[in-house]
């Protein structure tokens, strides 16, 4: 499989775990959160994946996410255009890479619903993990489309 296709698979796969129903027993919550954390998980292989696929031209040897976007990366014009939105916590590579940071420590990122307390107003304008991670597999795809054409002109 050549990296664009793996690039495609995972977010395809990222996507149809979020679609997985929770259900409504006792296990719901938990399996809730496994699914949001595959999920990040499967996204952070697709960001690496399309390293790969946008840099293919350059010949590097590593595509570790962490290196790539680092400010000492290697000066290759899909990374630095990669770089500056990491760098913007607002855009949708800026909020994953804090996910996936948050991934892989001890707390991880998935949370569980707090059930509201009777008499109080709870209120709901954060919204749902699930939700933010639909959000950024979106744009990601936009993003995708604008680098694949980048870097097919090489």
């Amino acid at each position: 499989m050549n990296p664009r296709s793996r690039t495609n698979q995972l977010l395809y796969q990222a996507e149809l775990l979020l679609d997985v129903a929770p259900g409504s027993d006792e296990h719901a919550q938990a399996r809730r959160m496994a699914a949001e954390e595959g999920a990040l998980a499967l996204i952070e292989l697709a960001l690496e994946s399309l390293l790969r696929e946008v840099t293919e031209h350059a010949r590097l040897e590593r595509h570790d996410w962490r290196e790539l976007l680092a400010a000492q990366g290697a000066p290759v014009a899909e990374l630095q255009r990669l770089r500056e939105l990491a760098a913007r916590p607002e855009s949708w590579l800026g909020w994953l890479v804090g996910r996936i940071q948050a991934l892989h420590e001890p707390q991880g990122v998935a949370r569980r619903t707090s059930s509201a307390t009777p008499g109080l107003i709870a209120v709901g304008s954060a919204a749902a993990f699930g939700d933010e991670l639909r959000t950024c597999v979106l744009e990601a795809k936009r993003e995708i489309q604008a680098l694949r054409e980048t870097s097919a002109e090489w």
